[in-house]
């Protein structure tokens, strides 16, 4: 099995088991760490893609074909969705949206990664201050 296969296969089971704890978790907001973290490993994998096969690759790999392409819509749809669901809690929680969906658009889940820690963190810290 090559190096690339056993990659997709171990991310699909990471993502399987995000998704059962996502789904199953009572907790009203999410683990802040848990997003960065999560932001941090991506990045990096990213940064080392980028250093291997270049940046030029995202482009031929989403314009190659009609896969690629719906690959590349898939992308931009499910990063709208997320910014679009994540925006009012975000301006709840104090955060200045601007500067932070401009990083969304422009790294996709790098950006949404962090985005979710940050509010994560944001919610948590207001629901943990005593009332007043």
């Amino acid at each position: 099995m090559s190096p690339a296969a056993i990659l997709t296969i171990s991310v699909a089971v990471i993502g399987l088991v995000a998704f059962v704890a996502i789904v199953t978790q009572p907790a009203r907001t999410g683990n802040a760490y848990l997003a960065a973290l999560l932001c941090a490993a991506f990045a990096g994998f990213t940064a080392v893609q980028i250093a291997k096969e270049g940046a030029v690759m995202f482009w031929i790999n989403h314009s190659a074909n009609l896969t690629g392409v719906q690959v590349w819509w898939d992308l931009i749809t499910a990063t709208l969705v997320a910014l679009f669901l994540l925006i009012p809690r975000a301006k709840a929680a104090g955060m200045n949206v601007l500067p932070w969906a401009l990083l969304v658009v422009s790294t996709a889940s790098i950006g949404l990664l962090a985005m979710c820690a940050r509010l994560f963190w944001l919610e948590h810290r207001q629901s943990a201050a005593p009332l007043q």
